[in-house]
Parts: structure tokens; C-alpha cells; sequence
């Protein structure tokens, strides 16, 4: 757990540098997606044209391996606004309307830690942290919100700005447009007050919509339509930020909560939303702060979404929570000054439930669910079991996760699962129990190259190196 030494000596080594120490506080916009894909951007090598999104990464820097702390929408959300595996705040699965817990209520969030700042603040769009008054946005240190508090599938898809209901359905094809018009008016009327933005996009999560400026104009679809309007929003925003002559002074940072979907492209990366292959995790993530981040660079430093909390707290000046923090100072790397952040594992959940870990070039599969997103579960029930043999990947060669090399590297599948055992007592109860049980279920044993024995007479996705 941190705050280790390693943790304090980054944070203490990024202070000369963090651009708080030079007096000026940076404002933070955060511009989060929703189910993009790591496919989905014309600088990750799609087919859809993003140029405002692209100019974030000819005017700053690009990461190749931004991992999201968890797979679905809900957890990985808690995770980016605490710092915190989403196992330690109360939020491990997808939160749904009928739901009257949320986001611990003894956490820091993003909006939190810089209230402490006399940051104005504004959430737009997703919140999916709890919907009930204590839970919501208002109540977790922004000054204003607007959205759909849950994703746009689910009912009633009711449209709220601060605790107040202001449309029981709201209009799905004017989401993008509206959501932009709050985010730019609220950057021309922040006045000399720094300002924290967070605009989490609804979009591209199904069912999808675009307006009638956009629909039907792309070569890729609805889908490619719905990426095209979010490009044309975030130019909007650079836009605005631009004419208020603050451009300068803000920190943007462009990223998603997991993997696509039923449409989008994860890329050449294996798996989509829902599952701990890299293609359910693996984000774009872009960083701009002219002057301070460098233009133009790529960076494949191993960066959690949990790195921007404590990395925003370095920038700002703001005080850190008293709960420890799972992710680490980034500035370092965004700032140019490192190649990489000196990190502990990186565990993976599903759920309360552990599948695999990442430290350094090496990942490592111990257990998986034995159906995935797409398939209905077995007739014995969705369940997570472990492997019969940890997989291990080199993430540097083969990021596609399509060749298992545990058995050339038994010394590396030894110490992850060594460093496993030691993380897993530092979280809750619940994670302790579910990997208990876990451990006790017994393993697909099956031959490499053929299909694991089920109950079921359907094929089974555990142990199978199948795409979607």
C-alpha cells in the first residue's frame, strides 16, 4: 500500500518541477469517455478522424500503456476520482438506479482535494458513483453538475443538474452538444478563480446517439459519427480555452473508463469491456500543460488512472488524504523528467475478484471468469476460477497478450505470485474471501490447444486464446 517510500520520494522529487512551486495554480480540465476504445482515436491508429483529440497529442504527450483500474464503468470511476483500487472505496461492480449505496462517503475525491484550493468545480455528463443525495456529485466537492447520473442504458435516463430532476428522459442525440455548451460557458465564467472540469462524456456507450450536425456524416457508421462529435467537443472546449487566454495555465487530460464495447476498436490489444485482457483496460490517455508537458512526445511508462489523483494533488499544492493512495505522483514522467515511475504491482480486478496483475514488462493471469461480456453464463453459473497454470505475457513484446511464455520464465511467475500474496492482506474482507474462494473452486484442466471441460455444452471462453 502507499504512501511508501517509493511513493514519497516521487512526490518529494516532482516538487521542484510541479508548477505550484512557481506560484501559478494550473486549472484541470478532465475530459473522460466512456467505452472509447484504445482503437478509437486517429493518434492510436483509427480510421476515424479525431484531429482536435489528435492535436492534444502533437501538443502534448501520448502514453501507449495507461491502464484503468477496472474493466466497467462504475469501479474505474472510483478509482480515477480517490486514487484507490475501487475495492478499497465501496464501489466494485457497475452501480445501477435502483442502488442506495455509492462512493464510500469518507472519501477524497478529485473535487475534494482541490476545494482545499479554492478551485471552482464542475462535474458534466456520467457520474455512476451512487445516486441517492449524499452520493451525488454535489455532495462530493463539485459546486455544479449535469447529466445522466448512470450510464444512458439504463432507466429512467433522467437528465439532473445539481439534486434536481430537469427532464425524466433526456433528449440522447442533444447529450454531446449540451454537455458542451455547460463546459465552455462554465470556463468564460470561471473568471480569475482557478478551475477544475471534469466532463465525462456518455458517449460512445450504447445505445448510441449523435445530433443531426454529425449523424450520418462519418465513413464509419453511428459509431464513427458519435467519436466525431466527441472530437468536435473537446476542440470546443481548446477552443474556449484559447479566447479566455488560459490556455496556457491549464492542465487537459483526455482519457476513457475501459475498453469498447459491442462497437469500437481496442486496437490490435485482446479483449474488449468487461475483461482484464488489456483490451478491456488499456486506455488512450493524452496530457497537455503548454510549457510544462512536452509536445509531440510518446511515452510508454506503465500509468494507472489511479496516478492522476496524486499527480493532481503534486500540480496543485493540495494537501493528500489522510487513507492511503494506491496510485503515484506521474508528474515526473508527464513533465518529461523520467522514462518511467518506479511502481509496485498493479493488481486487476473483476468485481471483488482478482484475475491478473501487471509489474514492469510482465503481466500475469491467475484466475478468469469462465464466461465473458458476451456470452450467457454456464449452466453452473458465472464463476471465477483460477487457472490451471498462471499465463504470463510480455507486455513489451507481445502487448496482444497472444503468446504465453510462463514456461520460459518460471523465476518471473514465481516472484509475481509472491508479490501477489503480500498485496492481497492490505485490502478488505471481501477481496480476501472471494479469492479464498477462488482458490477452492477447482480449475479448468484442460490441454493446451483444446477446448477446457465444462458442465456446459456451449463452448467455454476460459483457457481458449479466441478473440471477440
Amino acid at each position: 500500500m502507499n504512501l511508501s517510500r517509493r511513493s514519497f520520494l516521487s512526490l518529494s522529487a516532482a516538487a521542484a518541477l510541479a508548477p505550484a512551486a512557481t506560484g501559478r495554480t494550473p486549472n484541470v480540465v478532465l475530459i473522460y469517455c466512456d467505452d472509447l476504445g484504445y482503437g478509437d482515436l486517429g493518434c492510436y491508429g483509427s480510421s476515424i478522424p479525431t484531429p482536435n483529440i489528435d492535436r492534444l497529442a502533437a501538443e502534448g504527450t501520448r502514453f501507449t500503456s495507461c491502464i484503468s483500474a477496472n474493466p466497467v464503468c462504475s469501479p474505474s470511476r472510483a478509482a480515477l476520482l480517490t486514487g484507490r483500487y475501487p475495492t478499497r472505496v465501496g464501489v466494485p461492480r457497475v452501480l445501477f438506479p435502483k442502488d442506495t449505496s455509492g462512493l464510500d462517503q469518507g472519501e477524497t475525491t478529485m473535487a475534494n482535494l482541490l476545494k482545499q484550493r479554492s478551485y471552482k468545480t464542475k462535474a458534466i455528463g456520467k457520474w455512476h458513483l451512487g445516486v441517492t443525495p449524499q452520493y451525488l456529485p454535489t455532495a462530493r466537492g463539485f459546486d455544479e453538475y449535469i447529466g445522466i447520473p448512470y450510464s444512458n442504458d439504463m432507466t429512467p435516463p433522467v437528465l439532473m443538474r445539481n439534486n434536481d430532476v430537469i427532464a425524466q428522459e433526456a433528449d440522447l442525440t442533444q447529450l454531446t452538444p449540451r454537455y458542451t455548451d455547460e463546459a465552455t460557458s462554465f470556463i468564460r465564467n470561471s473568471g480569475n478563480n482557478p478551475f477544475f472540469l471534469y466532463l465525462a462524456h456518455t458517449y460512445p456507450h450504447i445505445p448510441l446517439h449523435a445530433s443531426p450536425r454529425f449523424k450520418g456524416k462519418s465513413a464509419q457508421g453511428l459509431y464513427g459519427d458519435v467519436v466525431q462529435e466527441l472530437d468536435w467537443s473537446t476542440g470546443e472546449i481548446l477552443k474556449t480555452l484559447e479566447q479566455t487566454g488560459v490556455a496556457k495555465d491549464t492542465l487537459v487530460i483526455f482519457s476513457s473508463d475501459n475498453g469498447p464495447w459491442y462497437l469500437g476498436s481496442p486496437g490490435r490489444l485482446r479483449g474488449r469491456k468487461g475483461s482484464t485482457y488489456e483490451g478491456g483496460v488499456r486506455e488512450p490517455l493524452l496530457v497537455r500543460y503548454p510549457g510544462r508537458i512536452p509536445a509531440g512526445r510518446v511515452s510508454n511508462a506503465l500509468i494507472s488512472m489511479m496516478d492522476l489523483f496524486p499527480t493532481i494533488a503534486s500540480l496543485t499544492g493540495a494537501k493528500l488524504p489522510e487513507r492511503p493512495l494506491d496510485g503515484l505522483n506521474a508528474w515526473p514522467v508527464f513533465s518529461g523528467a523520467a522514462e518511467k515511475l518506479d511502481r509496485d504491482i498493479l493488481l486487476y480486478f473483476d468485481s471483488w475478484n482478482l484475475q491478473a496483475a501487471r509489474y514492469d514488462r510482465w503481466k500475469i493471469h491467475v484466475a478468469r471468469h469462465n464466461s465473458d461480456t458476451y456470452q450467457p453464463p454456464p449452466s453452473d453459473g458465472r464463476q471465477n476460477l483460477t487457472l490451471p497454470k498462471p499465463e504470463l505475457y510480455d507486455m513489451e513484446l507481445d502487448p496482444d497478450e497472444s503468446y504465453d511464455v510462463a514456461d520460459k520464465h518460471p523465476e518471473v511467475v514465481k516472484d509475481l505470485v509472491a508479490r501477489i500474496g503480500a498485496k492481497l492482506p492490505g485490502f478488505p474482507e471481501e477481496v480476501q474471501k472471494a479469492w479464498a474462494e477462488t482458490k477452492a473452486r477447482p480449475s479448468f484442466h484442460y490441454t493446451p490447444g483444446t477446448r477446457p471441460q465444462t458442465k456446459d455444452p456451449r463452448p467455454a471462453a476460459v483457457g481458449e486464446a479466441t478473440k471477440p
